[in-house]
């Protein structure tokens, strides 16, 4: 299981949301630069860059933010306001690893139909998808987490996996930023259900013993860490420690 070091943007500006809340904001005093360097001079291989504007709708970032990725020799998983098919292909051919799909995979079924078989020469752009269930009490939530979706849970996961997407963002967000440990039974429930599934597990990360309880589970593939870090609760040297050992390269 690798650590995957969550940077959130909103305004240009490193932030974390408690619960998906954009009236509850906490602000670092931090750039988006300075922190994908304070990763990169540090070992790390892939991190994971939320654009809160775009998720609502707002492309104010996107400028700002594809000039840093574009600079960056970091890996970047990429979301926030991915709603088209030109938008994927965009980022992938920017030389963005991972493109993260949530709104846009759940209100219009034809979107993940078209991108499942969206194929230029060797880039097969599925290849490079990660598909975003943000759950709260087993409700699918989109649109920065503001709409409710009537799609059961599993219900979705089994759609997906029949397009060929295999690999889940799952965000428990009653759990999102409260630094009170993580969705285990959640996540034991779609382990359990679908176990062919690539998990990648976020919300409620407060400490290596939680990384550990993840790890126990068994089919976590990865775990986005956010808040732990900027409150020192995990440090990056423990997050180089233990990505050192995991068997996971990108």
């Amino acid at each position: 299981m690798y650590i995957i070091p969550a940077i959130d943007v909103l305004d240009k500006k490193v932030v974390r949301l408690r619960e998906g809340n954009y009236d509850d904001v906490t602000t670092y005093a931090i750039s988006l630069e300075e922190q994908i360097e304070n990763y990169h001079a540090n070992g790390t291989e892939l991190v994971h860059i939320i654009d809160l504007n775009g998720a609502k709708g707002d492309f104010s970032n996107q400028a700002y933010l594809f000039d840093i990725i574009q600079k960056t020799e970091m890996k970047i998983q990429y979301g926030g306001g991915v709603r088209s098919i030109e938008k994927v292909k965009e980022l992938v051919d920017a030389g963005v690893y991972r493109v993260i799909v949530g709104t846009q995979a759940i209100t219009n079924p034809s979107f993940l139909e078209e991108l499942a078989t969206l194929n230029e020469g060797k880039v097969k752009y599925a290849d490079h998808i990660v598909i975003a269930i943000d759950v709260l009490d087993e409700v699918i939530k989109y649109s920065g987490w503001l709409e409710s979706s009537p799609i059961k849970l599993i219900e979705y996961i089994d759609k997906c996996l029949v397009l060929g997407f295999f690999r889940f963002l799952c965000t428990d967000i009653s759990k999102d930023g409260k630094l009170g440990g993580a969705g285990v039974e959640l996540y034991q429930k779609l382990l359990s259900h679908s176990p062919i599934i690539k998990l990648i597990a976020s919300g409620g990360i407060s400490s290596m013993d939680d990384i550990q309880k993840l790890q126990e589970l068994g089919g976590v593939e990865s775990v986005v860490v956010g808040k732990a870090i900027y409150e020192n609760r995990i440090s990056i040297d423990e997050i180089k420690d233990w990505n050192l050992k995991s068997l996971i390269r990108f």
